[in-house]
């Protein structure tokens, strides 16, 4: 193999072989149970999202592309190329916010690579032990460069590792030798450093899409490679690489699977607003909403960036920039006494009392909140009553963080609620057997039939 990547720059040489090392019966039982865990927490999330305005459009932008080797649209009955089935089953899986998140120097959602790898096994009628070796590898690479590389800081966005991780995965899958795949990461990086405007300001429909365009153009680069072409040979360390665009980063590769240390979520909200909601949601019960006078904030700075600094965070025109403000998220879990799919639909977003509400509340940084983050997600709120008296509740880690995990119990359930109306419970319980039992799987394509359903493109 050494002979087969002496042409490589060493970032790319250290990624193949990191990937040819990934084997199943090396992960351990603690992996293989997460992998599952995250793949039926991902369909939860997809199929929730099967009638979001932005998936019925990129369902039926998928089903006019059509191939020899098609993978399927997940909730549908509808088949199309496996790089644009990657697309719109991404956009699913992203749309209502609900898909699981790593946090370090950088912050991303590694499920987004998911669809990707699901088109991927199909293509290549894989086995459900390759799948799980492909889903911890692209995991490893996204949240190892997450932990390292402070991308997002520089105007850099998710997909930057998101492609990278997904194309290793894909490669994998589709078993091309060590050079194939070395060239499927150039294909991948060098076309696709993505900016992190898609998560600045206004947020538009793209910021649910960026994650499942860098798994259509991962897989993309994937099929480049395995027909031949080749990418530049110093995607990383060569003039104008990407060391040379972001500065030069030390990404050390983990030692152990990083899978087990993703978050989860309850609530459909930008992760860094989990704790503040709760909380909120947690007071409901001690105040009269109508007696408020003051309701502050205080969470760790990445939190207030994201959630709380720009103007557009208190007058929310899209379902992406409200579950991206805590304003309008706190501000409705103290209304409705709970945040769901439905608080983000137009007459909600629009609903006087909300601006009103919105109105009393103050975002601020606590710098010894700044200080536990990322290992902790903290959040506190403050209600200020008329009366002078206050109410606080604190969240240091949210439902779903790794140091209050989902129970199975509780990820199924999820995946039941999310799925009702588009599978039938049969369905249900077939997509879990297969999921539970994915090293028994001889073909990905029997987990894939399960999640059908008849719905329009």
């Amino acid at each position: 193999m050494e002979a087969a990547l002496k042409s490589w720059d060493e970032t790319t040489r250290r990624l193949v072989e990191f990937s040819r090392r990934t084997r199943f019966e090396d992960l351990g039982a603690r992996t293989h149970h997460e992998a599952k865990r995250h793949l039926i927490d991902t369909f939860a999330a997809a199929l929730g999202a099967c009638d979001e305005p932005v998936c019925v459009m990129s369902r039926a932008l998928a089903a006019r592309y059509r191939a020899d080797g098609e993978a399927r649209i997940w909730g549908s009955d509808t088949s199309a190329s496996a790089e644009m089935a990657a697309f719109a089953n991404g956009v699913m899986v992203r749309a209502l916010d609900v898909s699981d998140t790593y946090l370090g120097r950088s912050r991303g959602h590694p499920s987004d690579m998911i669809s990707g790898l699901i088109a991927a096994a199909e293509l290549a009628r894989a086995d459900g032990r390759t799948l799980i070796e492909a889903i911890s590898l692209a995991y490893d690479v996204y949240c190892s460069f997450c932990e390292h590389v402070d991308l997002n800081a520089q105007g850099w966005d998710q997909p930057v590792y998101g492609v990278l991780g997904c194309a290793l995965g894909a490669a994998k899958l589709l078993r091309l030798s060590a050079d194939a795949t070395a060239h499927a990461v150039s294909l991948a990086l060098v076309p696709n450093v993505a900016l992190a405007q898609a998560r600045r300001g206004a947020l538009s429909s793209w910021k649910g899409c960026a994650g499942a365009n860098a798994s259509r153009n991962a897989l993309f680069a994937v099929m480049l490679a395995r027909a031949g072409f080749t990418g530049p040979f110093a995607p990383f360390e060569g003039s104008g690489g990407l060391w040379d665009a972001i500065g030069r980063a030390e990404w050390p590769l983990p030692d152990e699977p990083l899978i087990s240390s993703t978050h989860m979520k309850c609530l459909p909200v930008c992760y860094h607003g989990q704790s503040s909601v709760e909380a909120a949601l947690q007071l409901r019960a001690q105040a009269n909403v109508a007696d408020i006078e003051e309701i502050r904030v205080e969470t760790y700075g990445a939190g207030v960036f994201m959630m709380g600094s720009d103007p557009s965070r208190w007058a929310p025109e899209t379902r992406e920039t409200a579950d991206h403000s805590l304003p309008y998220c706190v501000a409705v879990a103290l209304l409705d006494g709970a945040v769901t799919e439905a608080s983000f639909a137009p007459p909600r977003l629009h609903a006087p009392e909300v601006k009103t509400l919105m109105r009393k509340v103050k975002v601020a940084e606590d710098r010894a909140l700044t200080d536990l983050y990322p290992e902790s997600a903290p959040g506190r709120v403050t209600l200020v009553m008329r009366s002078g008296q206050r109410h606080v509740a604190e969240i240091r880690y949210p439902r779903g963080h790794v140091k209050n995990p989902l129970s199975d119990a509780r990820i199924e359930a999820k995946f039941a609620d999310m799925s009702d109306g588009r599978l039938s419970a049969a369905q249900r319980d077939a997509a879990l057997q297969a999921i539970w039992r994915l090293e028994a799987l001889a073909d990905v394509r029997g987990l894939t039939k399960s999640l059908a359903a008849p719905a329009a493109p």
